[in-house]
């Protein structure tokens, strides 16, 4: 299976040609520009895996800083800041690593990570009730 099987060569090519200049990299616009948020949980899982390329059930550190290169080789790695963020955006459970439920979120976020995290405390705190 390749990424072009499930998203569109065009749409891949848009959301590197966005991101093109170190330091631009925004996870939601790329996934959005790549059509990969608004996929299915299968479609975005089987994502994953291809871009998880030690099937270790994780996309680490060393995976994510060429993940633009997974979509196209002769894009360029993500910077140090970029791969940092992307990981704190992405990492549910601070273990400095993003699992498949961590990316299908991220990739499907449509309101900001502040707005999320009130959300899902007042639905904590509604089922304690």
């Amino acid at each position: 299976m390749s990424l072009t099987s499930i998203l569109s060569a065009d749409d891949i090519q848009n959301a590197i040609k966005d991101c093109e200049a170190p330091d631009t990299f925004c996870y939601k616009k790329f996934f959005k520009l790549c059509g990969l948020s608004s996929k299915t949980p299968k479609e975005v899982k089987d994502v994953f895996q291809i871009l998880d390329e030690d099937n270790s059930g994780y996309i680490e550190h060393s995976e994510l800083k060429f993940f633009l290169q997974r979509f196209i080789p002769s894009a360029r790695t993500l910077t140090d800041a970029e791969t940092k963020s992307f990981i704190s955006a992405a990492d549910d459970d601070s273990d400095g690593k993003i699992g498949v439920e961590g990316w299908y979120l991220v990739s499907h976020r449509k309101i900001s990570m502040w707005a999320e995290m009130i959300l899902l405390v007042g639905l904590r705190l509604s089922w304690w009730k």
